[in-house]
């Protein structure tokens, strides 16, 4: 396992949780920390015996307060900036593609590229103390790591400028109206509740479990019939596993499914 410096990843059966750990400086995420999520998705990638990837963060106070601005000195040009956003945008990315359901078990504030990191996780959930937003404009900036275009298939065009043109800072009652978390649970329930839901997750069918997954994030901004098809790829993909089979034998016979991931 590599030797990791601004992250930590345990493992369970079925569950890695990988935990941002720069508490000093609120989880901040600097290029080190982004480059350590992306070798944590090149070890999940085709790892079939991990189904679930939790996202929190080590400070109490923070998920990830935000990119690590100290390092904004290098960004001297525009390609520079471009640069920069491109690599983040990448990590990020891989992470959105993996076969794994991720869930963010957002702490504390998720604010800049700290919310652009929940964003690309399939779920979110938050404490209640949690603070979200996009504040770049308060920077002169723009968000760089996916935030504009996530944020936008999230809550929609209106509120996604909204949030980004002002800067405003959401609570967690707030997130969850505007649908930008599934669920917002009392601080010291947060992690019982993540993980009770990533335990769960880890028990379905694997197959079926990533091909729900990439049928809703591949078809949901096709036009419908495009859609349908991704839907029917997916759905043929899981019809001919093994997995199936046992499911429907299990159901009929009246017992728990074993599921192996074929």
């Amino acid at each position: 396992m590599p030797d990791y410096q601004t992250i930590t990843l345990k493992r369970r059966p079925g569950v890695a949780t990988l935990t941002l750990n720069r508490p000093a400086k609120l989880n901040a995420l600097n290029q080190q920390m982004v480059q350590e999520i992306g070798v944590v998705c090149d070890e999940l990638r085709g790892d079939k015996t991990t189904l679930v990837l939790v996202i929190t963060g080590a400070e109490a106070k923070a998920f990830a307060a935000g990119a690590d601005i100290g390092e904004f000195s290098v960004i001297n040009s525009a390609a520079a900036g471009e640069a920069f956003a491109l690599r983040g945008q990448a990590v990020f990315s891989k992470l959105a593609a993996l076969d794994q359901i991720v869930i963010a078990a957002i702490n504390g504030y998720a604010l800049g590229g700290g919310c652009e990191l929940a964003l690309a996780c399939d779920l979110r959930i938050a404490a209640e103390s949690a603070t979200l937003g996009q504040p770049e404009i308060s920077l002169g900036l723009v968000p760089g790591y996916g935030g504009t275009q996530r944020l936008t298939r999230l809550v929609g065009r209106g509120q996604a400028k909204r949030l980004m043109l002002t800067g405003d800072r959401l609570t967690a009652q707030q997130a969850y109206d505007l649908g930008l978390v599934e669920q917002v649970v009392p601080a010291a329930e947060l992690m019982a509740t993540v993980d009770a839901l990533a335990d769960r997750l880890a028990g379905q069918p694997p197959i079926a479990l990533a091909q729900i997954k990439h049928a809703v994030d591949e078809g949901a901004d096709l036009p419908l019939v495009d859609a349908l098809a991704v839907e029917a790829t997916a759905f043929g993909r899981a019809a001919n596993s093994e997995d199936r089979l046992e499911g429907t034998a299990a159901f009929l016979a009246k017992r728990k499914a074993s599921w192996r991931g074929r």
